[in-house]
């Protein structure tokens, strides 16, 4: 899934590696070992075939405002599963599942103005945005969601 470019076009620019993809998979478990909160897999109901992955950082970007300690939520799904409202519907799970297990955390988002599909998600998911900046010479606007 990282090393395609459809996938990888408003994240980074660029396909990872499989050694990067493996570094990034290793990256996740560390989230939730030390915060209690990480990416979850989103899977196909029937094959079990890995689709992408949902859920939450904390990456300690160095972004003006910042983001350090919150729960930055990000999605990503594979070039077949594009378009199908899966990744609504796994944030969506993975918002009700914070929300009931670490409701006091903020929650926010970073993502490009360009990516309008993301754009309309957040909104969807109730992230609304608060700041914009620039992430890694690229623009970026902050988002954050209420929480309960």
């Amino acid at each position: 899934m990282w090393s395609e470019p459809a996938v990888v076009r408003f994240i980074s620019g660029s396909p990872l590696s499989r050694e990067a993809a493996w570094n990034r998979f290793l990256r996740q478990v560390g989230h939730w070992h030390w915060f209690g909160f990480g990416y979850f897999a989103v899977a196909d109901r029937v094959t079990g075939a890995l689709l992408g992955e949902a859920g939450f950082q904390d990456l300690r970007r160095p972004l003006s405002p910042s983001i350090e300690g919150t729960m930055e939520a990000g999605w990503v799904l594979a070039t077949q599963a594009h378009g199908k409202g899966i990744a609504e519907e796994a944030m969506h799970a993975c918002l009700d599942w914070a929300d009931r297990t670490l409701p006091e955390r903020r929650m926010t988002c970073i993502i490009r103005p360009e990516h309008a599909a993301s754009l309309h998600i957040a909104k969807k998911l109730g992230f609304k945005a608060f700041s914009t900046s620039d992430y890694g010479g690229e623009p970026i606007i902050l988002l954050e969601r209420p929480r309960p």
